[in-house]
């Protein structure tokens, strides 16, 4: 039994550190040219700490990282996957219309500091700590605190 365990540790290992070096820090200028276009909009005071390019079997990702802390995931395209901003609040145009309006009507005063968009909606965290996740007809379809 503790051979089994250890063969199964090893193959566990090996795949982990095998897909860490499909990680590959790359400048700027090399992320698809939406993804450039977003972070100098979104983005346009923030210094660029990293970009990260991230490859996993058939899917190429990257991921940029502000030096203020703010973090924003991007797919092989250039579309924005999620934007994290630990230590700031969100650009609320980032943030589709119906989600806005639905969190200024129930959850008065509070920020947006993260969202991310998926293939089945959207999932936003704001200032109070709520988790909140929406539909793609942006229905509130689960609360998390």
């Amino acid at each position: 039994m503790k051979k089994i365990l250890f063969a199964f540790a090893a193959v566990l290992m090996s795949v982990t550190v095998a897909s860490a070096d499909n990680d590959r820090i790359i400048s700027f200028d090399q992320l698809p040219s939406k993804a450039q276009q977003f972070v100098k909009k979104y983005f346009p005071n923030e210094k660029v700490s990293y970009v990260k390019e991230e490859s996993d079997f058939m899917e190429l990702s990257y991921e940029v990282v502000m030096a203020q802390g703010t973090k924003v995931e991007f797919t092989g395209k250039g579309e924005w996957k999620e934007v994290d901003c630990r230590y700031s609040t969100l650009n609320e145009k980032l943030v589709p219309a119906e989600i806005r309006d639905y969190v200024n009507r129930n959850f008065e005063g509070t920020k947006f500091v993260k969202i991310e968009k998926g293939y089945r909606g959207y999932e936003v965290k704001l200032t109070n700590r709520l988790e909140l996740t929406f539909d793609s007809q942006f229905n509130l379809v689960d609360i998390d605190d």
